[in-house]
């Protein structure tokens, strides 16, 4: 076995423990250096990294992990599937700075997961002609103005599926994150417009193949749907479901959630009016209005001369973030920190360091500018 697939195998191996999900995963990485490493680790050794049991350790140490890994390993290279671990450069960097984000995915495209713009589109399994005409129309607007930007769903019934039918009549890229392994596609009837999204867009997932979709995993898609984006839209959702639990992860994660208000004796527009109402959702209306909201209107350079003497006490991460801003009109904060290279931990200290000497100004959308 090459040395890549040598690594690949206990990055696989590394979400096959029972019992040690993302961030203790991560604590393992961090403490002993990489995935082959902490197979090959003591059983004392285990048991020092932060979270680690006694049982965890021998969880780890279990022989049936590697097999399962191998097996696994092969149904990837059989069908061509592309890994994305989380140290990996071209893994989502949106996703990244979730914290319960996932340490590997399985993806099978051709759709940039680090695209300029990415939009998740989710609802109810329900939706009626109101919400299904709603994401035809919003993505035949947002398509004139940007052509390239990522659409994400679920590829559930209701406004998932027509989110990715939509995007695809308007060729727009389209990425369905599913809640079971590649080997399947549920609901089996999605699976014509799967395969088309494979040719413009593709499938991702955390999970294995010969996973069951079931409940409980549709839960942790979400997450992933509501990370790697840079806007949640919920087009139509009753008082409770799976895509209100993706606007609260989105809204956890500080992304920008909108909402399409329905009326308020539709069951199917409940959960949107509500979210809007708690200030969960901004309202939306069009996809002007959410082109507005984003600043995505806004010019993408300008000509601005760096002038570090007008601000003398600028700390190394300050003129970084300021010289970057000088070339453009305004920046969300997640490309920030992937230019600048640095966590957006960190980098949210560094803005509100600048916004309070008046340097910088956040804006709708997340975004940030120079005074």
């Amino acid at each position: 076995m090459n040395t890549n697939l040598t690594k690949l195998l206990y990055q696989i191996a590394l979400t096959q423990i029972e019992g040690v999900g993302d961030i203790l995963a991560r604590n393992l990485i961090d403490t002993i250096g990489s995935a082959e490493e902490v197979f090959r680790s003591s059983k004392k050794s285990l048991i020092a990294v932060k979270g680690i049991s006694t049982y965890l350790a021998d969880a780890v140490l279990d022989p049936k992990v590697l097999e399962n890994a191998e097996k696994e390993l092969l149904f990837v290279e059989k069908n061509s599937i592309q890994t994305l671990f989380y140290t990996d450069d071209d893994y989502c960097y949106r996703l990244k700075e979730c914290i319960d984000a996932p340490i590997l995915l399985y993806y099978k495209g051709n759709a940039d997961l680090n695209a300029t713009k990415i939009i998740s589109i989710v609802g109810t399994r329900k939706s009626t002609n109101y919400g299904n005409d709603f994401c035809d129309n919003f993505l035949a607007d947002l398509v004139s103005a940007f052509p390239d930007v990522l659409i994400i769903s679920g590829l559930a019934y209701g406004i998932d599926i027509q989110a990715h039918k939509s995007a695809l009549k308007h060729n727009l890229a389209t990425v369905g994150v599913l809640a079971h392994g590649l080997d399947r596609i549920y609901p089996s009837g999605h699976r014509k417009t799967a395969v088309e999204m494979l040719e413009n867009g593709g499938l991702l997932t955390e999970f294995p193949s010969r996973t069951e979709p079931d409940r409980f995993n549709f839960v942790r898609r979400n997450r992933i749907v509501a990370g790697m984006s840079d806007a949640t839209i919920v087009v139509q959702s009753d008082s409770k479901g799976g895509a209100l639990i993706t606007a609260e992860m989105a809204n956890s994660y500080n992304k920008d959630v909108f909402a399409l208000p329905g009326r308020i004796s539709d069951k199917e527009s409940a959960g949107c009016n509500m979210l809007i109402e708690d200030n969960k959702a901004i309202l939306l209306q069009s996809a002007d209005s959410f082109i507005k909201h984003m600043q995505w209107d806004a010019g993408k350079q300008i000509n601005k001369p760096k002038q570090r003497q007008l601000f003398l006490d600028l700390s190394n991460d300050e003129q970084a973030v300021y010289d970057l801003l000088a070339t453009i009109e305004s920046l969300h904060i997640n490309l920030i920190a992937n230019q600048l290279g640095v966590p957006i931990s960190n980098l949210l200290s560094v803005l509100l360091t600048m916004e309070m000497k008046g340097i910088v100004r956040t804006i709708a959308g997340g975004s940030y500018q120079l005074l």
